[in-house]
């Protein structure tokens, strides 16, 4: 699904922006459009109603998503402009159609050269979460290079790249934009969890033990990397101590998909099978 985060950081600039949207042609930031971005039919004196429209069609497309599309076409087809085609598209992801709602991001953020770059690379990075969604990490990977071009050296977007880079089996290419994040962001623990998965994909166990045990150093309670440090034990020969790790995982979050995989690792230890281990599908891997 789309980052909470990032959808309420579309909506505040949306609705504190809706009257700059009535005067600039082209304000997107986070919105899906055209090539050509047309000018906004948005008069100022009712900003503040469309301000309102698109904050409650945001909240539907979470809750309802089949009524927050029908909202979004009807008041798209009344004016609602870039603002109306993003929460469409947001309400396809909640649809599950990941692949129409990816191409309808994509074409908003690229239609709107005059927009905030911080609207259009969150538009872009939303597109490369519905390809991935849908199952295409090679189309997310050239979204999130689109967003970066917007907003060069992004940690987020970098991490996003770097999951699509994983989730597609380049994990040189993760390894090189985490290194991006870490190189100005060293005690982010997300960055350094994803990074010590790639780096174990790549055999490169040393410094793939390395980042993890940074990471639990500042995050203990991670599940995360609990789950990556059982990984890199079992494939450092020692099943005891992942045991211990994946066992911990479950119990700090049960549920969850770390805990699935904790599980499932588990279970081939007690079979005494040795495929790679299971991961939890997160960014980097």
């Amino acid at each position: 699904m789309i980052k909470p985060i990032a959808v309420l950081a579309l909506a505040a600039v949306f609705l504190a922006g809706a009257s700059a949207f009535a005067a600039d042609n082209a304000k997107p930031d986070k919105t899906p459009a055209v090539r050509t971005a047309p000018p906004l039919p948005l008069a100022p004196k009712n900003a503040e109603e469309e301000s309102q429209t698109y904050e409650r069609c945001m909240k539907l497309a979470k809750e309802n998503a089949e009524a927050a599309r029908s909202l979004a076409e009807g008041w798209r087809d009344h004016g609602g402009a870039h603002p109306a085609d993003h929460c469409y598209a947001v309400a396809l992801i909640g649809l599950h159609q990941y692949k129409q709602a990816a191409t309808r991001l994509e074409t908003l953020g690229q239609s709107m050269p005059h927009a905030p770059a911080s609207l259009r690379a969150e538009v872009l990075a939303q597109a490369g979460q519905a390809w991935l969604l849908s199952g295409d990490p090679a189309r997310a990977y050239a979204a999130d290079t689109a967003a970066l071009t917007v907003r060069p050296d992004d940690p987020d977007l970098l991490v996003d790249r770097s999951e699509a880079a994983g989730m597609a089996g380049w994990f040189d290419k993760a390894v090189a934009d985490l290194d991006r994040v870490l190189r100005n962001h060293p005690q982010r623990v997300d960055a350094l969890i994803y990074r010590a998965s790639a780096k174990r994909e790549l055999n490169q166990l040393d410094p793939a033990q390395a980042d993890i045990d940074k990471a639990l150093g500042l995050a203990p309670d991670s599940a995360d990397a609990l789950l990556e440090r059982g990984n890199i034990r079992r494939l450092r020969g020692d099943p005891n101590g992942a045991r211990t790790d994946w066992v911990r995982v479950s119990v700090l979050a049960p549920g969850s998909s770390a805990d699935r995989a904790a599980k499932s690792n588990i279970e081939r230890l007690e079979l005494k099978d040795e495929p790679a281990p299971s991961k939890q599908g997160g960014r980097g891997q």
